[in-house]
Parts: C-alpha cells; sequence; structure tokens
C-alpha cells in the first residue's frame, strides 16, 4: 500500500512538472491561426504579423511558410481549407502540445468538421460533371474536396479565383457569370470554421448542377 502511494504521488509530481514546464513554452502564431488555438483552450501566446518566430519554442503557422534557418523553432504547420484539413490541424496541435481537446465548444466544431468532411460520395459523383478552372491553392482544395472535375484549359464550366487577383484574371470578363469570386483570408473570418463555411456556402450556390 505504501509502495502504491510513493508511486502515485510521484506521477502526480511528474504531470504537475509536466503542466509547468507546457505553460513556459513560447507559442507564437499568426491572426489566421490563432483561432485554432483558442478552440483548444490555449490563450497563453504571442501574435505576429510580420513572421517574428525567433525564442518561440513553436510557430503556429499555415502550411506554407517557410522554416527559419537555424532555429530551434519547431514549426506547427497548418492547412485550414477544407473541414477535413481543420479537423486534422486541431488534432494535430492538441497532440504535439499535450492539450485535451473535450470542451463542450470545440466538440461542437469538430462534430461540424466532421459531418462536412463526410460529403456525400454521390453529391461529389454529380460535382465531377461540372468543370472548374480555379486560380490559387487554397481554393483548388475546397473545390476539390467537394468532387467538382478540376481543369487547366479553357473548357470550363466555370472560373473560381481569389478576390485578390479580381484585377490580374483576364478571362474574368470573358466567363462573365461563370465567374465565381471567393474572400481570401484578409477578407473573411478569422475562425478557421466560420471562414470553411462562407466559401463552401458560395460555391454550393453558385456552381450550378449539370445532370
Amino acid at each position: 500500500m505504501l509502495i502504491n502511494i510513493k508511486i502515485y504521488i510521484i506521477i502526480c509530481d511528474q504531470l504537475m512538472k509536466n503542466k509547468q514546464d507546457q505553460s513556459k513554452l513560447l507559442i507564437v502564431t499568426t491572426p489566421m491561426c490563432q483561432e485554432i488555438l483558442l478552440l483548444l483552450g490555449i490563450s497563453d501566446f504571442r501574435i505576429t504579423k510580420n513572421q517574428d518566430y525567433n525564442k518561440a519554442d513553436f510557430a503556429v503557422v499555415l502550411s506554407e511558410t517557410k522554416n527559419l534557418k537555424n532555429s530551434t523553432t519547431k514549426f506547427i504547420k497548418l492547412k485550414l481549407n477544407t473541414f477535413s484539413q481543420i479537423e486534422q490541424s486541431i488534432k494535430n496541435i492538441a497532440k504535439i502540445l499535450n492539450t485535451e481537446t473535450r470542451s463542450s465548444k470545440l466538440n461542437e466544431q469538430l462534430k461540424y468538421c466532421y459531418l462536412n468532411a463526410s460529403y456525400s460520395q454521390s453529391k461529389r459523383n454529380e460535382n465531377k460533371k461540372i468543370k472548374v478552372k480555379v486560380y490559387s491553392n487554397f481554393l483548388k482544395d475546397i473545390v476539390e474536396d467537394m468532387g467538382y472535375l478540376i481543369i487547366t484549359d479553357d473548357n470550363y464550366d466555370y472560373l473560381v479565383y481569389p478576390d485578390y487577383l479580381k484585377n490580374e484574371i483576364k478571362e474574368i470578363n470573358f466567363a462573365g457569370e461563370r465567374a465565381i469570386e471567393l474572400p481570401s483570408h484578409k477578407n473573411a473570418p478569422l475562425n478557421p470554421i466560420k471562414r470553411a463555411k462562407l466559401r463552401y456556402k458560395i460555391l454550393e450556390k453558385n456552381l450550378c448542377m449539370k445532370h
């Protein structure tokens, strides 16, 4: 019995030490990724807008961010375009930072991600009939996730592009009503789930089904 009590005390001490060590970590993130940390109940972090990750233990950033050379900072790179990517990103951070994912708010968000990641196969099969030309990789992830056929030539049914390329793509005028503009990160909600909801809704509304 005495041995069991000692073991219990050792385990508790170790758990407390791990918790204290975690609280000392310097986590740096960007405005686009901060909501993921908040969903996990992590509020002790620093936001950077100029990629200042110096002296950070962890940098939670978007997947396209380049690592710093000769840096000890561990980069946690996230893809937050589709619902399945958001769900996986949340789980990855929770695992790396040893954080619980049991809050009711988070579970509700994860449930929404799961339901939308399980986009019906029948709907995807129908969407394959629609040929879409897409500008920007982050929009390709979403269009592809919804099952639309992505093409690169001009034989498309619809043209999808981000708002920041509006004045650079000449064929937008030619496409007319077939050109669909989606908000980029700067013009969409910071919350990645709300951001994804907005973009999926725009595509579902404008990319009409052809049977």
